[in-house]
């Protein structure tokens, strides 16, 4: 794509406001069966490591299928990967609110995660063909700023849930979704290039593809920085709740309250500031979209540290707020430097396997801190050993290379 085309451009960010709006989709039908617990257990008998399971099936599914899933999008249309994961993970969100037992439940969030993987590969990969390194950090910050915004949503569908019923929100939602999908296959283009990628889509091999990019070290590198990322984002989220409620002797509602009114709106700003920063850099240093996130990690994790010791919740809001805008800094800047490192014919596969290597380790980063706690390891040391992972991820990171030739601007 000639990024100096008027019209290209024009139908380069109507593409990023469309998915933005799938974006946040995305997320909200995934994360709000969490904020509606205690109405879903009122109407479906089940235990609460049942309930836990909901999540963890979508996550295990999701993770799993990634690889796959941004392979289809490599050697397929796009734009159709993407309209049939948003209409059929519409339809099943639809079809949950029709559910009356655990086991058909934790089918449709099974099918749930099927659907959803092939979302986020594809559309990424979209836009970094729509865009070029001029644009291609902030159109991925504006992408993923959809996804912290559908995630701090999740609580329309406790809002829901107590004002009319559990499945309301997912009877809404589904219709949506799959009127949006209609409204995507008049409006979202592919970019010029994806025509003629398809014409020579028989010369994707997987085996090939996968056996190039691990013998590229950047590659590696890149995969053990995103996957050890995994680790402190999850063990930030999942545990912040409990440790403001510990620390500074809260109610649920407050520490669930302070967990996340601040955290993901700073992590929204600092997706979109991410890929600006990044673009404007690249265009003086080319490596700007690698450096930033290692600053932004450089930033993030003495914050963390610092936050351990805060003495006061203001002031712990404060640390781990910057923390979330600087650590967004990495969202916005993957799949562009997945462009500079990995051949353009499999940058959705790609991102597939860092999907899944993110959600599994982030998983049982998440499982091994509670293992912790039963050990009554406190959750100041937790974090703590969060904030130095951090600083070896930057480390990892800052030895990226890109590959000898120039970064397209496709």
């Amino acid at each position: 794509m000639k990024t100096g085309n008027p019209a290209s451009m024009s139908k380069a960010w109507l593409a990023v406001g469309l998915l933005f709006v799938v974006a946040v989709l995305n997320y909200l039908d995934r994360s709000m069966i969490t904020t509606m617990r205690v109405s879903v257990l009122k109407e479906i008998p089940m235990s609460e490591a049942q309930f836990g399971l909901l999540t963890s099936a979508f996550l295990w599914v999701y993770g799993l299928l990634s690889p796959l899933a941004g392979y289809i999008a490599d050697r397929f249309d796009r734009k159709k990967v993407i309209l049939s994961s948003l209409f059929v993970w519409s339809a099943v969100t639809w079809l949950t609110s029709k559910v009356q037992t655990f086991d058909e439940l934790l089918m449709t969030r099974v099918l749930m995660g099927v659907s959803e993987a092939f979302y986020v590969p594809a559309a990424l990969a979209m836009i970094s063909e729509h865009h070029g390194k001029t644009t291609r950090s902030l159109a991925t910050g504006l992408h993923q700023a959809g996804l912290f915004a559908g995630q701090s949503l999740g609580f329309v569908g406790g809002m829901l849930a107590d004002t009319h019923s559990w499945t309301t929100a997912f009877d809404w939602l589904g219709v949506m979704g799959m009127a949006y999908s209609v409204i995507l296959i008049l409006l979202l283009s592919n970019p010029p290039k994806a025509a003629e990628a398809s014409t020579s889509a028989e010369t994707l091999h997987l085996g090939r593809g996968l056996a190039s990019m691990f013998r590229a070290v950047s590659f590696r590198r890149a995969l053990t920085y995103w996957s050890l990322m995994g680790i402190v984002s999850w063990l930030v989220a999942a545990w912040l709740p409990t440790y403001y409620l510990e620390r500074f002797d809260l109610t649920q509602t407050r520490a669930g309250l302070f967990a996340t009114a601040y955290l993901y709106p700073l992590s929204f700003a600092g997706v979109i500031a991410g890929g600006y920063i990044a673009d404007r850099w690249t265009r003086r240093h080319p490596r700007g979209r690698i450096l930033l996130p290692v600053v932004g990690m450089l930033i993030g994790a003495p914050f963390i540290f610092m936050a351990t010791f805060a003495p006061a919740l203001p002031v712990a809001a404060v640390l781990f707020s910057v923390y979330a805008f600087t650590r967004a800094f990495c969202d916005a800047n993957m799949m562009p430097i997945l462009c500079m490192i990995v051949d353009d014919r499999y940058r959705a596969t790609a991102y597939g396997i860092f999907n899944l290597t993110s959600t599994v380790i982030g998983g049982l980063a998440i499982y091994a801190g509670g293992m912790l706690r039963d050990a009554k390891i406190d959750l100041t040391h937790i974090y703590q050993f969060a904030a130095a992972t951090m600083l070896f991820c930057a480390w990892m990171l800052y030895r990226v290379r890109p590959v000898s030739k120039p970064e397209t601007e496709n």
